[in-house]
């Protein structure tokens, strides 16, 4: 018997769901690739290890970017290397999968998601659209005639959508996630100390002492860079204030889409979620005080989802197990060819 298999491809990881398993693979969106031959040395957890690290003729990468596949091969090499892992066996069956998109990409982009899927051994593929799986995941009730918001912040993309009746009725999809206030996070520190980190020290800012309140306050960490002005190896203090200036702009951005989405929201719809809330998830959900600074922008109380970072991959899960709303899924008919 095909096993069932839900996928959260996402720019900076990939959650594999297995049907009366659960969860059993959680690793980073990256490939390590030898320039010259193009031929991939190691995926996921033993390739980000190696970010930044690497000699002239290996280089490590994100084959997505902005939550679409920006390297066919890459990802299929990646997938079909998760889909062995996700088996428990070195004999590999071909699963039936369900994959998330981002909302509003493209038939091409979609298309793209398909070939990858089916080209690393998939049977069949089927599409959940983002915002609906993180929104099931989160525990919402997208069944019912009833107005909910799920924000969605992942390594890509930010999703903002209204749910009612098993459908989106209303979304904003932004390029501008937890890659960008990554990028944010090292530009600052280069204008402000002439200290040059690499993304894996910028993310581990973000994680470790990263606000976006001011009246949340994470503490200091100390990191290491390269000092742009002699080439040397250098050792800074940064605060939990910095870094929240560091991100600004971009959580600006993203409190607009939030804004921008609930002012565009058929009335009845905007009662139900002034009654029931904003949920968030992903991984910017975990930022410090980011529910406080959305309940005081919308007045409208804002929370953490209980599993921010697995809420897409469980959503994907409900469906697979049948106890969730099937018709949110794109059945698209397309087999193994």
């Amino acid at each position: 018997m095909s096993k069932y298999i839900g996928i959260d491809l996402g720019t900076a990881n990939t959650i594999v769901y297995v049907r009366g398993k659960g969860i059993v693979l959680r690793e980073p969106s990256v490939v390590a690739v030898e320039q010259r031959t193009k031929k991939v040395m190691a995926v996921g957890n033993d390739a980000k290890l190696m970010l930044g690290k690497t000699p002239g003729s290996i280089v490590a990468m994100r084959p997505l970017q902005d939550g679409v596949i920006a390297e066919f091969d890459f990802t299929t090499a990646m997938l079909r290397d998760f889909f062995k892992k996700a088996s428990g066996s070195t004999v590999f069956s071909r699963p039936k999968v369900i994959v998330c998109v981002p909302y509003g990409v493209t038939e091409v982009e979609k298309r793209a998601v398909e070939d990858v899927t089916l080209e690393a051994g998939a049977q069949s593929v089927a599409l959940i659209e983002e915002p609906i799986a993180a929104a099931i995941g989160s525990g919402l009730r997208v069944e019912d005639a009833r107005g909910s918001m799920i924000v969605d912040i992942g390594g890509g993309t930010t999703e903002v959508a209204v749910t009612s009746l098993g459908g989106i009725v209303l979304s904003t999809s932004l390029r501008i996630a937890g890659d960008e206030l990554d990028d944010s996070i090292v530009s600052y520190i280069k204008k402000k100390y002439n200290i040059l980190i690499g993304e894996v020290t910028a993310e581990m800012l973000k994680k470790k002492i990263g606000s976006v309140h001011p009246g949340v306050d994470r503490g200091v960490m100390e990191i290491r860079g390269r000092n742009l002005l002699n080439g040397l190896p250098a050792i800074i203090t940064v605060s939990s204030a910095e870094i929240r200036e560091a991100m600004h702009e971009q959580v600006v951005h993203i409190i607009e889409a939030i804004r921008t989405t609930l002012e565009n929201t058929p009335p009845e719809l905007s009662s139900d979620i002034y009654d029931n809330g904003i949920m968030l998830s992903g991984g910017g959900a975990l930022l410090g005080g980011l529910d406080a600074l959305i309940t005081h922008v919308t007045g409208i109380r804002a929370t953490v989802a209980k599993s921010p970072l697995d809420a897409v991959a469980v959503g994907i899960g409900h469906v697979i197990e049948g106890s969730s709303d099937s018709d949110a899924v794109q059945y698209r008919n397309r087999g193994s060819r």
